[in-house]
């Protein structure tokens, strides 16, 4: 079964652009300091990064399918209820 990749995406995109902002640009100024956005973007992406890496490899799933039929038969009414299903780990 395939699982979504989005948010380990996200935090490797959000760790790259906080590297390139803290390490790779050098811009001295008042009040707003691109460094600190860098480490802010570094550390969050990560911390997102390793999430979606647990939720990839310990996050269960879930999916069923239920069917029920109801049938006259001469001695009355029979019912059938199938469930498939499947869990993932």
């Amino acid at each position: 079964m395939s699982r979504d990749p989005g948010l380990m995406v996200l935090g490797a995109i959000m760790a790259v652009v906080g590297a390139i902002l803290k390490f790779g640009v050098s811009v001295t100024g008042n009040g707003f300091n691109i460094n600190t956005i860098g480490v802010i973007l570094l550390i969050a992406g990560i911390v997102i990064f390793v999430v979606g890496l647990l939720l990839t490899l310990f996050g269960g799933s879930h999916r069923s399918i239920t069917r029920e039929e109801t049938h006259d038969t001469p001695g009355g009414q029979e019912h059938t209820v199938e469930q498939r299903g499947h869990t993932a780990p």
